[in-house]
């Protein structure tokens, strides 16, 4: 004679629902987490309410779907729409203004970054004898420990039309 080991099913639900959850860390795409839930409403619950074994597989699939296919979407949907790209390090150089420290020669000086950071830079555009010490830059692409900078270009002067 067999033991009836569909009294012992939920420790199946418990071990299973734990290893989505693991692999769901792994992952990071709400899948595996859809797949734990389900197991955990839909098989345990059934399970602990004394229903038969095929019942609670049945319930597990059909709550697993239905997260999957309702559920997951949005939580993807919120979790990418909170997660701008932000650009950071060197990429977040690019278009800063600064101020010139030491007068460019021959193309070469150093400039203040608006970020407090201080750049050796190279002057890709325009003359240098216009640059004197303070004035305004911006940065148009970083080559290594050194910044290529442009003169910042004058803010437009607004005309008022009294006509």
């Amino acid at each position: 004679m067999l033991p009836d080991l569909t009294q012992y099913m939920w420790i199946v639900w418990l071990v299973l629902a734990l290893l989505f959850v693991i692999v769901e860390l792994m992952t990071l795409e709400f899948t595996f987490l859809m797949l734990a839930a389900g197991t955990l409403i839909g098989g345990l619950g059934v399970n602990l309410l004394g229903g038969p074994w095929w019942l609670q597989v049945l319930m597990a699939a059909a709550v697993s779907g239905l997260l999957l296919f309702t559920i997951r979407p949005l939580l993807l949907r919120a979790l990418r729409r909170s997660s701008a790209l932000q650009p950071t390090n060197v990429d977040a150089l690019y278009g800063i203004s600064a101020r010139v420290l030491v007068p460019f020669v021959d193309g070469d000086g150093s400039v203040k970054l608006d970020n407090g950071e201080t750049w050796t830079a190279r002057l890709i555009d325009g003359d240098a004898t216009q640059l004197d010490v303070g004035s305004r830059v911006v940065v148009r692409a970083v080559r290594g420990a050194t910044v290529e900078v442009a003169p910042e270009a004058a803010p437009e002067e607004r005309t008022i039309d009294h006509g």
